[in-house]
């Protein structure tokens, strides 16, 4: 006699726990790298005006940050105190909406990454808010010197301690984590599913540029705009530019070569390549669209 045949179903068994875990992750991860490449795109399509608006803007509120800390350190002598008084030009900046260079270390080169946007397009951002940053600052940075003489002496104090570092190792390991720190907030602000969770992470990493004095190039520029407002420095405005130069690429290494590339290998490539095919097919569309509108 023939066997009889095997009738038994088999159930479906769910993944080991350690998978599910994962592959939430994974999900959550790749939703938080979509939603970065499509603000990239509005950042880096916005008209010119809108750019160097957003800019200056930025300029100005780290400037007020800068006016909260070098009060609260004249009249309490404490660097703590004073960082935790500048995270006032980061709130300003993040419920603004304004926008500094170094938080463009992330979120547009996620964009260029996926080809929905050209690497012309980053430059052009890059340029318009790092020199925008440094006018407003520059602004800013006179008419509270200004507003209030009392504070000479510590603007004065603090441009001195930024030059003493001078063009060393110590002032470019402090311009590198400086650039990782602001483009880990970014990531941080991208994750965050609340507001004050946002908050929270501007608060936080604003407290530590801030008290801890890293070569932010926006931070440190309007600390030596200030003093050399008030004149009798030891350093001019070319000294200015060679720290400034030598803070952005310790700046640019920390947040492009630290954050932003561990976090593009943390996405994987697989899903950057599924992003890049969907942006190739959008514009082969439109490329058909106008040549040959019939089509549609």
């Amino acid at each position: 006699m023939a066997a009889a045949p095997d009738l038994t179903v088999e159930e479906d068994v769910p993944p080991p726990r350690g998978e599910r875990l994962h592959a939430e992750e994974s999900g959550e991860l790749n939703a938080s790298f979509d939603r970065s490449v499509e603000e990239g795109a509005g950042r880096l399509n916005r008209p010119i005006g809108n750019l160097l608006a957003t800019g200056f803007m930025a300029g100005l509120d780290v400037g007020f940050g800068v006016l909260a800390l070098l009060f609260v350190e004249h009249e309490t002598g404490s660097p703590v105190l004073g960082g935790l008084a500048f995270t006032i030009g980061f709130i300003a900046i993040h419920l603004g909406r304004s926008e500094l260079f170094t938080e463009n270390f992330l979120v547009p080169v996620t964009t260029v990454i996926t080809r929905k946007a050209s690497i012309r397009q980053l430059g052009r951002l890059w340029a318009g808010t790092y020199t925008t940053n440094l006018a407003g600052g520059w602004l800013i940075a006179a008419m509270v010197m200004i507003a209030y003489p009392d504070l000479h002496p510590i603007a004065m104090e603090r441009g001195e301690a930024i030059m003493g570092r001078a063009l060393s190792l110590e002032s470019f390991m402090l311009a590198v984590l400086a650039g990782a720190a602001i483009t880990l907030m970014t990531w941080m602000v991208r994750n965050a599913e609340t507001e004050g969770g946002r908050l929270v992470s501007v608060i936080a990493f604003g407290f530590i540029l801030g008290s801890t004095h890293m070569n932010h190039v926006v931070v440190i520029s309007i600390k030596m705009f200030a003093a050399l407002q008030v004149g009798g420095t030891g350093y001019g405005y070319w000294d200015w530019l060679q720290l400034s130069s030598y803070a952005v690429l310790g700046n640019m290494l920390g947040g492009l070569g630290l954050v932003t590339l561990l976090r593009l290998v943390q996405v994987g490539r697989p899903h950057i390549e599924r992003r890049r095919r969907t942006a190739m097919t959008i514009k082969g569309s439109d490329y058909r669209r106008r040549i040959r509108p019939d089509e549609d």
